[in-house]
């Protein structure tokens, strides 16, 4: 597990590390999120305690995955891990504090909201989503809940608890995400490219800012499932034409026929936002590539991150890859 402090992290029970926990923000499937304050700094956190002892196996392994993936993302528009903190009963992840409160309660209040907006909103999500894929990582669990806001409105992607890496023409297997915002490929069961699972979240997310419904919806759950995998949907007629045809291009049934991050970002009701704020640009960041001699110049921490991605099972392997020359 990687982590900044290990056994005693928590010394005491008003406190993790140098930050003091005040009240509950909220309550998720793996535990409860606190508001923590810097002791000198007085920066605000919100802090998700884990038991590990009341989780199983699999969720603490979706819990792992999501730590070695926020480290490995650095990007404006999605949520920052600060620090993670552990002892044998708990894990501490300590992330940045946004106060907006999630994409979905703000639709629920406000209603569809301006095509302006929606596309402020929208070139967000897609600026964080195309650093990620850059990155080979697939979020497969893009939805309203799932997308967080600053005191400024802006967006922060969270919950990377379904994510994957995928790298080159691998496709992935597990079925995950919500059935309104998952893509019909999805759906069936079939393996499927994360990134253009990835891009129909984004057509249903989009479409749900424009209309304030969704795309897809059915009281009934098979129903809803048959609707997704046929992909017909009402357009109303208030959406601009040029959108219009940006969303059947994103919410298209033929994963092949599906725009891709780079066609979006030509696309003219996209580029038509140019004169608006912008999305914050990432971090750029050089890495230096240095040879490892031993095990022992292997960090642990760094090694369980790449296990708990997924894409290296084999721990032994892994090492030995690590610490060959070429």
């Amino acid at each position: 597990m990687s982590t900044s402090a290990r056994e005693g992290s928590a010394q005491h029970a008003n406190y993790v590390g140098p930050y003091r926990l005040e009240k509950t923000l909220g309550k998720g499937q793996t535990g409860l999120v606190k508001l923590g304050i810097h002791c000198v700094t007085c920066q605000k956190v919100a802090i998700k305690i884990v038991n590990r002892e009341k989780l199983s196996e699999s969720v603490l392994m979706k819990v792992e995955r999501e730590i070695a993936i926020l480290k490995l993302i650095e990007h404006p528009h999605v949520l920052k891990l600060h620090d993670v903190y552990e002892n044998k009963k708990y894990l501490y992840l300590v992330l940045e504090h946004v106060s907006g409160g999630e994409l979905f309660d703000y639709l629920v209040k406000k209603g569809r909201l301006t095509p302006k907006e929606s596309r402020k909103f929208f070139r967000q999500i897609i600026s964080a989503l195309d650093f990620c894929h850059s990155h080979s990582i697939c979020h497969r669990d893009l939805k309203p809940e799932n997308l967080l806001l600053d005191e400024k409105n802006n967006i922060r992607v969270a919950d990377f608890g379904m994510a994957s890496l995928q790298v080159g023409d691998s496709l992935l297997e597990t079925s995950c995400g919500s059935p309104h915002y998952a893509s019909p490929e999805v759906i069936r069961g079939e393996k499927y490219d994360g990134r253009k699972a990835d891009v129909w979240s984004c057509g249903v997310i989009l479409f749900a800012l424009l209309v304030g419904a969704l795309p897809f919806d059915d009281d009934n759950l098979r129903n809803l499932l048959e609707k997704v995998k046929l992909g017909v949907f009402h357009m109303p007629h208030f959406i601009p034409p040029d959108c219009q045809n940006l969303l059947k291009g994103m919410i298209e049934v033929d994963a092949n026929k599906r725009l891709t991050l780079d066609q979006i970002q030509k696309h003219a009701w996209y580029i038509a936002g140019k004169s608006e704020p912008e999305p914050q640009p990432p971090i750029q960041r050089k890495v230096a590539m240095r040879l490892l001699p031993a095990m022992e110049d292997i960090d642990p921490d760094v090694l369980d991150s790449m296990h708990s991605l997924g894409c290296f099972r084999d721990k032994s392997k892994l090492v030995k890859d690590l610490l060959a020359e070429e």
